[in-house]
Protein backbone atom coordinates (compact mmCIF):
# COMPACT_ATOMS: atom_id res chain seq x y z
CA UNK A 1 0.00 0.00 0.00
CA UNK A 2 1.45 3.15 -0.91
CA UNK A 3 1.78 6.12 1.56
CA UNK A 4 -0.45 8.31 0.11
CA UNK A 5 -3.68 5.80 0.33
CA UNK A 6 -2.89 4.79 3.56
CA UNK A 7 -4.72 6.47 6.69
CA UNK A 8 -2.91 8.95 8.56
CA UNK A 9 -2.34 7.46 12.12
CA UNK A 10 -4.29 10.25 13.92
CA UNK A 11 -7.23 8.73 11.94
CA UNK A 12 -6.44 5.15 12.91
CA UNK A 13 -6.42 5.85 16.49
CA UNK A 14 -9.69 7.70 16.73
CA UNK A 15 -11.25 4.64 14.89
CA UNK A 16 -9.58 2.32 17.10
CA UNK A 17 -10.69 4.83 19.96
CA UNK A 18 -14.42 4.92 18.84
CA UNK A 19 -14.77 1.15 18.24
CA UNK A 20 -13.04 0.17 22.15
CA UNK A 21 -16.08 0.99 24.38
CA UNK A 22 -13.65 2.99 26.54
CA UNK A 23 -13.68 6.14 28.29
CA UNK A 24 -11.49 8.56 26.34
CA UNK A 25 -9.33 9.12 29.03
CA UNK A 26 -8.62 5.25 29.45
CA UNK A 27 -8.30 5.01 25.91
CA UNK A 28 -5.76 7.58 26.03
CA UNK A 29 -3.91 5.99 29.41
CA UNK A 30 -3.82 2.25 27.63
CA UNK A 31 -2.11 3.97 24.43
CA UNK A 32 0.30 6.35 26.85
CA UNK A 33 -0.66 9.23 25.08
CA UNK A 34 -1.97 12.50 26.18
CA UNK A 35 -6.24 12.73 26.66
CA UNK A 36 -6.05 15.96 24.82
CA UNK A 37 -3.80 14.68 21.84
CA UNK A 38 -6.67 11.84 21.71
CA UNK A 39 -9.74 14.52 22.29
CA UNK A 40 -7.86 16.60 19.00
CA UNK A 41 -7.82 13.21 17.25
CA UNK A 42 -11.25 12.51 17.77
CA UNK A 43 -12.48 15.51 17.15
CA UNK A 44 -10.55 15.94 13.89
CA UNK A 45 -12.02 12.41 12.67
CA UNK A 46 -15.94 13.58 13.69
CA UNK A 47 -15.37 16.76 11.81
CA UNK A 48 -14.01 15.11 8.91
CA UNK A 49 -17.24 12.83 9.08
CA UNK A 50 -19.21 15.48 8.76
CA UNK A 51 -17.89 17.20 5.89
CA UNK A 52 -20.34 18.10 3.32
CA UNK A 53 -20.01 15.33 0.27
CA UNK A 54 -19.56 17.29 -2.98
CA UNK A 55 -21.96 16.39 -5.38
CA UNK A 56 -20.33 15.44 -8.70
CA UNK A 57 -21.41 17.85 -11.48
CA UNK A 58 -24.02 15.89 -14.16
CA UNK A 59 -23.46 16.67 -17.55
CA UNK A 60 -26.19 17.30 -20.18
CA UNK A 61 -25.98 16.32 -23.58
CA UNK A 62 -26.24 19.30 -25.73
CA UNK A 63 -27.81 19.93 -29.30
CA UNK A 64 -26.50 22.72 -31.46
CA UNK A 65 -28.86 23.94 -34.10
CA UNK A 66 -28.22 26.44 -36.39
CA UNK A 67 -31.18 29.31 -36.54
CA UNK A 68 -31.11 32.18 -38.78
CA UNK A 69 -30.10 34.97 -36.63
CA UNK A 70 -31.96 38.26 -36.87
CA UNK A 71 -29.60 41.58 -36.73
CA UNK A 72 -29.91 42.77 -33.19
CA UNK A 73 -31.41 39.85 -31.81
CA UNK A 74 -28.65 39.20 -29.49
CA UNK A 75 -30.57 35.97 -27.81
CA UNK A 76 -29.44 33.15 -26.03
CA UNK A 77 -31.96 30.55 -25.72
CA UNK A 78 -31.41 27.11 -23.42
CA UNK A 79 -33.53 24.16 -23.61
CA UNK A 80 -33.49 22.07 -20.12
CA UNK A 81 -33.26 18.74 -20.07
CA UNK A 82 -36.27 19.06 -19.02
CA UNK A 83 -38.36 21.02 -21.39
CA UNK A 84 -38.70 24.12 -19.94
CA UNK A 85 -37.22 27.17 -22.16
CA UNK A 86 -35.37 30.09 -20.99
CA UNK A 87 -33.55 33.06 -22.65
CA UNK A 88 -30.57 34.95 -21.96
CA UNK A 89 -29.00 38.49 -23.46
CA UNK A 90 -25.65 37.43 -25.36
CA UNK A 91 -23.46 38.04 -22.94
CA UNK A 92 -25.13 37.59 -19.66
CA UNK A 93 -22.82 35.75 -17.29
CA UNK A 94 -22.04 32.25 -18.17
CA UNK A 95 -22.01 30.74 -13.89
CA UNK A 96 -24.94 32.98 -13.60
CA UNK A 97 -26.95 30.91 -16.69
CA UNK A 98 -25.35 27.69 -14.88
CA UNK A 99 -26.77 28.38 -11.79
CA UNK A 100 -30.21 29.35 -13.18
CA UNK A 101 -30.55 25.94 -15.44
CA UNK A 102 -29.06 23.27 -12.41
CA UNK A 103 -32.02 25.16 -10.19
CA UNK A 104 -34.72 24.67 -12.37
CA UNK A 105 -33.42 20.80 -13.04
CA UNK A 106 -33.49 20.30 -9.14
CA UNK A 107 -36.79 22.30 -8.72
CA UNK A 108 -38.22 19.94 -10.97
CA UNK A 109 -36.82 16.85 -10.08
Amino acid sequence: MSKQSEKPEWVRVAEEYEASGLTQREFAERRGMTLSTLQSWVYRRRRQERAPVVEPVRLLPVQVRAAPVERGSGTLEVLTASGERVSFAVGTDVQYVARLVAALERKTC
